[in-house]
């Protein structure tokens, strides 16, 4: 169950209207890597989690917070579009100042949201649910959160450098410290887990499954300086040895069977 307050989390005033912001604004919220995706990610892993309470308890509160993000970057858009001529047309057609603006601008936060935002990214395409994972397997999804995070407070970072907006800037202060909190909180998370499960995931699988003479491998081409790499002097994360070798071909030369006649692929050559 959940509760809405009427405040917001954070700020979310511009100084200034500014509609093509706000389309690039939209990305934070509907892209890959906005906060539809990581509340939802967040909200999923809990309700998946079996058996770890405090783990569940922390993504609850994590993505509930997300939610609040949303909300205020939502807000944002709304008042970026407040007071901008985007019915004028006859306006932004005599005025090639305003007319180059509204052409920047999304069409869609005019004709179709009402002045409001959306939940799609900043090229107008919808959120897609393929953005989140939930695989059950807290490890390997607290990595994901991770890389979410990093993603996210990447693009509030670049987005920040593209304007002058204080208002606008207040709110990412805020938005890029709490990324950092939640890298933080992933991160320590994960080194608490890898020391008890190791750090290859999943940790459940038994030994007679891995050929593991190729498990510690790295294949390089013989024009790569991937082999010069620091990190492959020394064990590796489990504590095995890194080895390096140039690739080379294992399994042979593929021979598949003619399609049956239903199939009507191409006759097989004379060589053949």
């Amino acid at each position: 169950m959940f509760f809405h307050r009427k405040e917001l989390q954070y700020h979310a005033k511009p100084d200034a209207p500014d509609p093509v912001f706000a389309k690039q604004v939209q990305e934070l919220i509907g892209g890959q890597f906005g906060e539809m995706s990581v509340a939802l990610q967040y909200l999923f892993q809990s309700w998946n989690t079996r058996g770890n309470e405090k783990y569940r308890d922390l993504l609850m509160d994590t993505g509930t917070q997300e939610i609040g993000h949303i909300e205020m970057l939502a807000t944002l858009v709304a008042r970026l579009l407040e007071g901008a001529p985007v019915y004028e047309q006859e306006k932004a057609a005599a005025d090639p100042v305003v007319g180059a603006i509204m052409g920047g601008m999304n069409p869609q936060h005019a004709i179709v949201h009402g002045l409001g935002a959306s939940p799609k990214d900043s090229n107008g395409v919808p959120w897609n649910a393929g953005y989140i994972v939930a695989s059950g397997n807290l490890l390997a999804d607290f990595r994901a959160n991770v890389n979410a995070e990093s993603q996210g407070r990447l693009q509030v970072a670049r987005l920040y450098s593209m304007t002058d907006d204080r208002g606008v800037k207040d709110l990412f202060s805020f938005l890029i410290a709490r990324d950092t909190m939640h890298q933080n909180q992933w991160l320590a998370a994960i080194k608490e887990m890898e020391a008890k499960e190791g750090v290859i995931v999943p940790s459940t699988v038994p030994p007679e499954w891995e050929a593991t003479e190729f498990s510690h491998t790295l294949y390089t081409n013989s024009d790569s300086t991937a082999s010069q790499l620091d990190f492959l002097k020394h064990p590796a994360p489990d504590g095995q040895a890194f080895k390096v070798e140039e690739s080379k071909a294992m399994g042979g030369i593929p021979e598949l069977k003619p399609a049956p006649p239903e199939a009507h692929n191409t006759l097989p050559g004379e060589n053949d």
